[in-house]
């Protein structure tokens, strides 16, 4: 197209920045094929943007190198060898630049088969990239996939080159593209049916998870009838099946696109060779079958998957409206939908759920189709959006699939349920606007929330746990209790802690650092400030970059610490370190900043100032094991201290990994040891470990069965590599301790790429991260909702209030309320205005945990007269000094206890199984006598020493 103008070169000051810019997303994808694109690129990026000269033959390779970035060493070959051959031996250039320009883009284009961008294509792209079908001019000029959002391409779709809706927009009921697009899908589905009926219907073996094996016959057996082969209860009560096939070459359309959201990145994690299928959709071949249900997270959004499919097509048939994407989300699901100027509100939802109640009762079959692009664009015509996400995502030659549930046809990666009426229970829980791709220079859409369940008493249990929820939500009750608050005029996303809020603040670095002292951690505090050097050095500079708070002094520039491991490891790497010495145990509460996006703030879950509860443990391989078990042992003791459930989960080896998949074995195989001998259940997460190390993510459950993922213990071997720490092992020589004494900062020596090769008698440490309250402001927040504000005693910020009965008790009051405080207790006196009863009932609100009401009788006895929070009755009276023991006891939880007589001394085995030395018969005989007398002293000396060790 953009050929038949022959003469680019007026637009190459434009084409060149996009090209480099933005080829390289698309191509990346393409491998080999992605040759030709990336040589004509790279001709029109090593040209430069003057018009006067063309570029130079050593100079293609080069930007051709630079464009592409990624791909296969073969497509960068094939690229630059075409491209030079055509420099070579194509038309020489001519006197004057431009013409010289265009005669080298013409031929780079004929002999690497690559097209131009037309003209028109530049205006306002949005994404570019090419994909070119032919080694022939005249086949490029034929055609030519350009991935834009140009007037030409968006105008036939309803959308402009800004993106929004062309013309005006009336949403009427029973539009007359849903018609066409029925009758589009009748005839696909028809010849979907002649497909399926021509395969080869073999008989195929399928094993259950209890090992059990099926008979079945491929494209004939679906999972829905195997369940119902074992029980009607299970057929009824699974959602959807997770097969994995013997041999992955036979599943057809294995490499379908998925076309149905908004984001373009693709999956860079390893593929897993299990896949969730849909209940009816027919087997292929030998397969392991496992049914989910809905409490399986698999099954949950499965569910919800579909339940939006049955939202969407009750919207759709309600309003008019041009639905875009609607996924399954934390909580439920939603749907996007244009309306042009028609706003919806909560008016509307009771007309909403009628809609899908009709659905419902009608239990339309989900059907599955899997489409090839064109098929696509022509059965998504009426819908702008749609074909904007299909030219978008699917190229020319790729498959997509689509779904049908009643008159919805709609665009979707799958799996769904069977039918619409296994939505038992359905509510619309709210709507709100939302912008078309997530830009605000996009068209506005109606976004409306919804969520559902297998039957209406799990749905009433929902909505009752959306209230206690909002009940206990962090932000309301640290406002109620004056525990913190945020001011975003200020210092937007950094918490103020009040008297009160630093109480539990310090409480909880009080236990860690309790903990710690038992458990062999040594406390060390790092620099707020870093030269970037350091972060270039850890990594995080190149990756991390965006989300560190950068800054410049002196023309060096600094960042705000973000995390504490690069300190630590330069600390680690400050002096010699021996095998003996190992596992060295750090802990800090580092102040640490991350710059994060101010739409992602949330109250104290999601900040920009925060401390950690971070430790890093520097050991051997051969101390992973134990190490790891000592770290969920501490994980365990704190989470049960506070009552939460939890759940864990060893996340294994992703396919961007750092290290030798042997590396990898091992460690996995010493954290697998460490689970098992927890006596606690765990799951594996395939390729979910970060690139660094294999991890352990460990999942609390609140009080009202809420997720929070708040403690991990991650191994890691690419920080010691990164920073070259080291440590002489037991079999090291003079030679090296002197080479150690003689080796400087990894720092400033090993580059930034990667480390030096060890020396011998060194060997590389592995660095165990491990945090257990996460950030003590994320954790503040989760028990703050978890306990609802009545915080336990030892926690508590407001523990005894003294009430005076009257004026004549203030006195005595102030004397109970500093013997309190004087032995490390939170008390306060109500000495102002008010009745005896409003005093106590606004104790009983602010959640103190004791109220002691005093008066001239209790003032007499030295005693209190005692209520309890929770208790409806008065615990009566007490004696002072009584009761400061039990309130010490209480704020002492057994983490916070400290031992007060010591515990006897054992010598270890290995140290009492040595035989004595053997006397020679004259020196026994002698010293028979002085043995017996020395006996006596000694029986003395032990009682003596037990007395004084008491």
């Amino acid at each position: 197209q953009a050929l038949a103008q022959e003469h680019c070169a007026p637009s190459l000051e434009r084409l060149r920045p996009i090209v480099v810019r933005l080829v390289p997303r698309s191509v990346h994808r393409m491998g080999a094929a992605a040759a030709p694109t990336v040589a004509f690129a790279a001709a029109a990026a090593a040209g430069g943007g003057t018009g006067s000269a063309p570029p130079r033959p050593s100079a293609v390779p080069a930007a051709m190198h630079r464009v592409a970035g990624v791909g296969s060493a073969a497509a960068r070959a094939s690229a630059a060898t075409r491209v030079a051959a055509a420099r070579s031996g194509g038309a020489k250039p001519s006197a004057a630049g431009g013409n010289a320009r265009a005669d080298f883009l013409r031929t780079a284009a004929a002999a690497a088969g690559a097209a131009a961008l037309s003209a028109s294509a530049l205006t306002s792209p949005l994404r570019v990239g090419q994909r070119l079908r032919s080694t022939a001019a005249t086949a490029a000029r034929k055609r030519c996939w350009v991935r834009c959002s140009s007037t030409a391409t968006r105008a036939s779709g309803g959308l402009g080159s800004d993106g929004r809706f062309q013309g005006e927009f009336v949403a009427t009921q029973d539009p007359p593209y849903l018609k066409e697009r029925a009758a589009t899908w009748d005839r696909l589905w028809a010849e979907h049916q002649e497909e399926l009926a021509a395969k080869q219907h073999g008989p195929i073996k399928i094993t259950l998870p209890d090992g059990s094996v099926r008979d079945g016959v491929a494209w004939l057996t679906t999972p829905l009838e195997i369940a119902e082969s074992i029980s009607k209860r299970l057929a009824s009560d699974c959602v959807v099946a997770l097969v994995e096939y013997t041999d992955p070459s036979q599943v057809s359309c294995g490499a379908c696109v998925a076309a149905d959201g908004e984001d373009d990145e693709e999956d860079d994690e390893e593929a897993s060779t299990e896949q969730l299928w849909d209940l009816s959709r027919p087997l292929e071949g030998d397969c392991k079958l496992e049914l989910v249900k809905f409490d399986d997270p698999r099954g949950r959004d499965t569910f919800w998957h579909s339940s939006s499919h049955v939202m969407g097509a009750a919207l759709e048939q309600k309003y008019g409206g041009l639905l875009t994407i609607g996924p399954a989300v934390d909580g439920g699901f939603y749907y996007d939908m244009f309306l042009g100027d028609k706003r919806l509100s909560e008016a509307d939802f009771p007309e909403i759920e009628k809609e899908v109640e009709e659905l419902k009762r009608g239990d339309a079959p989900f059907q599955r189709l899997v489409i090839t692009r064109e098929q696509a664009l022509e059965l998504f015509a009426g819908n702008p959006f749609k074909v904007d996400l299909i030219s978008r995502k699917v190229a020319p030659g790729a498959k997509t699939t689509a779904y049908r549930c009643g008159d919805l046809i709609d665009l979707c990666r799958g799996p769904h349920l069977p039918s619409t009426g296994r939505v038992k229970a359905f509510s619309v829980m709210k709507n709100s606007s939302a912008y078309w791709l997530g830009s605000a220079d996009n068209d506005s859409l109606q976004r409306i929330y919804g969520v559902s369940f297998p039957s209406a008493k799990e749905l009433k249990q929902h909505k009752r746990r959306l209230e206690e929820a909002k009940e206990r939500d962090h932000r309301r009750i640290g406002k109620q209790q004056d525990l913190f608050f945020f001011d975003g005029m200020v210092s937007p996303g950094s918490c103020f802690w009040t008297n009160h809020g630093t109480r539990i603040y310090n409480r909880l670095q009080e236990l860690m650092r309790a903990e710690y002292r038992k458990r062999g951690f040594d406390e060390v505090i790092t620099p707020n400030i870093y030269s970037a050097e350091l972060f270039k050095k850890s990594g995080h500079y190149q990756n991390y970059k965006d989300d560190m708070y950068g800054f410049q002094v002196e023309g060096q520039e600094w960042f705000l610490k973000p995390m504490n491991c690069p300190g630590h490891c330069v600390m680690f790497d400050s002096k010699p370190r021996s095998y003996r010495e190992l596992p060295i145990r750090m802990s800090s509460f580092g102040v640490l900043h991350r710059n994060e996006l101010s739409g992602t703030l949330s109250g104290l879950t999601r900040v920009r100032r925060f401390q950690q509860d971070d430790a890093h443990i520097f050991c051997r391989e051969d101390q992973i094991r134990d190490e790891v078990s000592a770290a969920l042992d501490f994980v365990f003791d704190i989470y049960d201290l506070f009552g939460f459930e939890f759940s864990l989960s060893l996340s294994t080896r992703p396919k961007k990994a750092l290290g030798s998949e042997e590396l990898w074995a091992r460690a996995e195989d010493q954290l697998k040891q460490a689970l098992d001998e927890s006596g606690r259940k765990w799951t594996v997460n395939k390729g979910d470990g970060a690139f660094y190390g294999p991890k352990i993510d460990i999942q609390l459950k609140d009080a009202l069965g809420r997720g929070h993922q708040c403690g991990t213990v991650q191994l890691d071997f690419q920080l010691p590599l990164r920073f070259n720490l080291r440590y002489k092992t037991e079999s090291d020589s003079q030679a090296a301790e002197d080479e150690a004494a003689s080796s400087g900062s990894a720092v400033d020596e090993a580059d930034a790429g990667g480390s030096k090769p060890l020396p011998e008698g060194f060997a590389r440490p592995v660095i165990l991260h491990r945090a257990i309250l996460g950030s003590v402001e994320r954790m503040t927040g989760v028990l703050c909702e978890h306990f609802a504000g009545k915080w336990p005693f030892w926690l508590s910020p407001r523990q005894c209030m003294v009430v005076p009965v009257s004026e004549d008790a203030f006195e005595y009051a102030k004397y109970v309320r500093d013997a309190l405080h004087s032995r490390g207790l939170h008390a306060e006196a109500n000495l102002g205005d008010g009745t005896l009863n409003k005093k106590v009932r606004e104790a009983q609100v602010g959640q103190w945990n004791y109220i002691m009401v005093v008066g001239k009788q209790e003032e007499e006895k030295l005693s209190v007269n005692l209520r309890a929070r929770g208790e409806k009755k008065p615990l009566g009276e007490r004696d002072l000094s009584e009761l400061i023991e039990q309130l010490e006891s209480e704020n002492c939880p057994k983490a916070l206890a400290r031992p007060k007589v010591l515990s006897p001394f054992v010598r270890s085995a290995a140290s009492t199984t040595a035989e004595p030395p053997t006397l020679a018969p004259s020196e026994e005989a002698a010293s028979g006598s002085a043995d017996s007398g020395n006996s006596a002293k000694a029986g003395e000396g032990a009682a003596e020493k037990e007395h004084v060790m008491s």
